[in-house]
């Protein structure tokens, strides 16, 4: 199921600012970096940005070799493996499921070389594990948030560091929800200027 959600700019920006939506892998370590799921630009006063989050999340991964899988399907509790198959190297569904229901693991079965995973979200890069070596594997788990903040020079797909993170403060709880208008307000210069708020309305739950 998908989730309609629609970022509306009623702020007093006069910066032209990009927005930044992004989750976290939950399964890591605190100062993992994150991927610029979603960066909205050019939406200026008054305007509105609709987009999906979908449920359902798919899985690629990268060789040493420099290629790449298509996504593959996935849910919580599924294991992939990248293995050497007669026709080179593939992205397969595990006979095994991951270590926690809740999870979704990329594991590297190849001999020699670090491979990369990939998890995707309504066809967008939301999350990466690089450096993956052999006989180890990449572990993701998401909870149902999506973080949104304000940024400067990010790009869609692009790996944000811990600097840029630590900027985003909003997280927003889509548990439950099927539509959602997601409202940007502050902004502003000079001494009326306030910080930039975040808040969900017209929410419809399922």
């Amino acid at each position: 199921m998908d989730i309609q959600l629609n970022f509306i700019n009623q702020s007093n920006d006069q910066n032209n600012s990009q927005i930044v939506i992004f989750q976290k892998n939950v399964a890591t370590s605190f100062d993992e970096v994150a991927v610029a799921w979603k960066v909205i630009q050019n939406c200026g006063q008054g305007e509105n940005h609709p987009f999906v989050y979908s449920l359902q999340t798919g899985v690629s991964a990268g060789d040493p070799y420099g290629n790449f899988s298509q996504p593959l399907p996935s849910t919580e509790g599924s294991r992939f493996d990248m293995v050497l198959t007669p026709s080179g190297d593939q992205l397969r569904p595990s006979n095994q499921q991951a270590t926690a229901s809740n999870e979704i693991e990329v594991y590297n079965g190849l001999d020699k070389g670090a491979i990369s995973a990939y998890v995707h979200r309504s066809g967008s890069v939301c999350a990466v594990k690089t450096g993956i070596a052999p006989g180890q594997k990449a572990i993701f788990e998401f909870k149902p948030t999506i973080w949104v903040g304000v940024v400067s020079q990010v790009q869609e797909g692009e790996v944000m560091d811990s600097a840029i993170i630590s900027q985003v403060n909003t997280e927003i709880s889509l548990l439950g929800i099927t539509k959602a208008n997601i409202i940007m307000t502050g902004g502003g210069v000079g001494s009326t200027a306030t910080p930039f708020k975040f808040s969900l309305e017209n929410v419809e739950m399922a």
